[in-house]
Order: C-alpha cells, then sequence, then structure tokens
C-alpha cells in the first residue's frame, strides 16, 4: 500500500539535510546510509549513496528514473543463487567439463537452387 497524498513522500530528515548542506557546498561524496524506507526526491539527482542492505554498503546513483523509488530497491538485501539443488548443480558441473559447444552446421551457397 502507498503512503496517503496528504502526508506525502517521506525522506529521512538527516539525510535531507546531509544533501542540502553538500548542494550548499557544491561538493558531491558518497552519503553512507542505512534509510532504505526514504523516498528519492529531485533533488538526490546526481549523487551516490552507500545503502546498507544488512550486511554491506551498497553504492547507488541516483538518476532521474528514480526519483519516487525508494532506496532500498536498489540495493538487494538477498543474493540469487538461482533453482535448483543437487540436480541443478551436477547440470551445471558437466556442462563446466564438456567445454565450449561448438555447433557445425552444413554450408550454404550463394547459388540459388534449380
Amino acid at each position: 500500500m502507498s503512503r496517503s497524498l496528504k502526508k506525502g513522500p517521506y525522506v529521512d530528515p538527516k539525510l535531507m539535510k546531509k544533501i542540502m548542506k553538500m548542494v550548499n557546498a557544491g561538493e558531491k561524496k558518497v552519503v553512507k546510509t542505512w534509510s532504505r524506507d526514504s523516498d528519492i526526491p529531485p533533488e538526490f539527482v546526481g549523487f551516490t549513496f552507500a545503502v546498507h542492505n544488512g550486511k554491506d554498503f551498497i553504492p547507488v546513483y541516483v538518476t532521474e528514473q528514480m526519483v519516487g523509488h525508494k532506496l532500498g530497491e536498489f540495493s538487494w538485501t538477498t543474493k540469487w543463487k538461482g533453482h535448483g539443488g543437487k540436480l541443478a548443480a551436477s547440470q551445471t558441473a558437466g556442462a563446466a567439463a564438456a567445454g565450449p559447444s561448438t555447433i557445425t552446421t552444413a554450408p550454404t551457397s550463394s547459388k540459388p537452387t534449380k
């Protein structure tokens, strides 16, 4: 469920204060934050945030297309390891041992057939 229009977007006040201070000073440093739930306002465009994912800080460079989204959407908390188990592991191991696949095709001629 989205936030009500009456309340407006949520931006962490400390984070906004840091960004406005950097805008006034004319500097662009990486801003470390744990505030994954903050919306991205237009003032954040062009800055890099180090967003905490529970273990590490993931660098997120904010572009115009990100405005209106949350910072946490760009810092995944889980790592995709793929489907599988024993069967998938054995198939990938077998494919790696076989080497690169070579596909041979019949030669084609540029002459039209009769």
